[in-house]
Formats: structure tokens, sequence, C-alpha cells
């Protein structure tokens, strides 16, 4: 198989790896080898997989299907970054073993008033930006792959919290959305920059000039 079709095989097997977990197939796998060995399996399955994209990616001839948007990703990747570092620094109640924080009187702070998704959100802004600037199959499949598991993501991870969580989600979501600034633009929340903070703007800031610096050398390709 050449190294496209092992780019799209390995593409689709990552994406299936990270649904698995959202399907009753999961319980029958865990069930029959434990919980700890699932989650080893699921682990080295899901980085075998991205193992294999990388590998095809790098060998996968150029075949252009647009001028690429060369320099999106220089305007892209700051919000990409503020939104996953502040994501990261915010608790998030709809991260594992964190639901009991829907029941404070104040769910929803920090990046978390402009996405219940933080995380998911910056990695389809990096996965988009990068299709568009690089314009061709390889990385259509490639990014693409991302793009479609952190999207399809936060619709699943919504539909298990609603299905288990009852009125606690209902509370949530009141005051939360999966768009970016949905719950700000519709007056259900409002933007508060402080629970963000210096820090978490400066650790994004910080990283996005390490990624200039060293993308070239890391990935093969000069950012600007």
């Amino acid at each position: 198989m050449d190294p496209l079709g092992q780019l799209v095989v390995a593409t689709l097997a990552f994406v299936a790896t990270h649904f698995v977990s959202s399907t009753p197939l999961r319980g029958v796998i865990a069930g029959a080898i434990g919980e700890k060995a699932w989650l080893g399996l699921y682990s080295l399955v899901a980085f075998a997989t991205l193992g294999w994209m990388a590998w095809a990616y790098g060998k996968a001839p150029l075949q252009p299907l647009w001028p690429g948007l060369r320099l999106l990703p220089i305007a892209v990747m700051p919000i990409a970054l503020a939104l996953l570092v502040g994501g990261l620094m915010t608790r998030n109640p709809t991260a594992v073993m964190q639901e009991r924080a829907m029941r404070s009187s104040e769910p929803a702070r920090g990046m978390i008033r402009v996405t219940r998704h933080p995380l998911m959100w910056s990695f389809m802004l990096w996965a988009a930006a990068h299709v568009l600037a690089r314009g061709d199959v390889a990385s259509l499949v490639f990014f693409g792959g991302f793009f479609v598991v952190a999207a399809l993501g936060t619709v699943l991870i919504d539909a298990r919290k609603r299905a288990s969580l009852g009125d606690d989600w209902k509370r949530f979501a009141a005051v939360t959305s999966n768009i970016p600034f949905g719950a700000i633009a519709a007056g259900r929340n409002r933007f508060v920059a402080g629970e963000i903070g210096w820090r978490a703007l400066f650790v994004a800031a910080v990283a996005y000039v390490a990624l200039l610096a060293v993308h070239g050398a890391l990935f093969g390709a000069r950012p600007y």
C-alpha cells in the first residue's frame, strides 16, 4: 500500500479508536480484560495509530488541492493556544471525574464561560488552520482526522453528560455553550478576563513564540 493509502487507513483507525469508548464495545472489552488493561490497550492503539499517521504523512506525495493559505496558522494559533492553556488551567466540569463541579454555585468560570470544550476547540482551530494552509490531499486527511475527533468529541461528551447527570447538566448547559462565545452572545453568561488570568495568556504567548522558533526543525516546514 502506498503512503497516502496508509495515511487514510491509519487516520480511520485513529478516529475509530477515539470513539470506541462512546460505544457499548468499550464495556464489553473492559469487562473482559479489566478497566486498567482497557486503558492501557486504548492508549497503546491510539499512540500506535498516531505514529503510523505521522510516518505516512511524512512519506505521502504532495497533491495540491488549492493554493495554501500559508500564513493562516500565524493568525489562528495564538487563539488556539489561549484556548488550550486557558482550558488546562481552568477546572472543567465536563472532564473525567470533575462532574461534581457542576453542583457549585457558579459551575462555569474562566475559559469555560467561552466554551465548555476549550481543549477540543483548540485542536479544531489548529487542525482547520493547517488544512487550509497546506491545501493538499495528505494534509486534508491528516489534519482532518484530528478535526473530526475533536469536533465529534464535543458532541459525544455533551450527550454522555446529558444522559448521566440530569439536572446538574441542565444547569451547567444553561450557562455554557459548545460554540465559543455562544452563551455570552446569547446573554446566558459573561466574559470575565480576570478569571482566565494573565498567567494563562503569558504561557500561551511563550508557547506560540517557541513553536515559531522550532517549527521548521521539528516538522520540516517553516511557519512563515
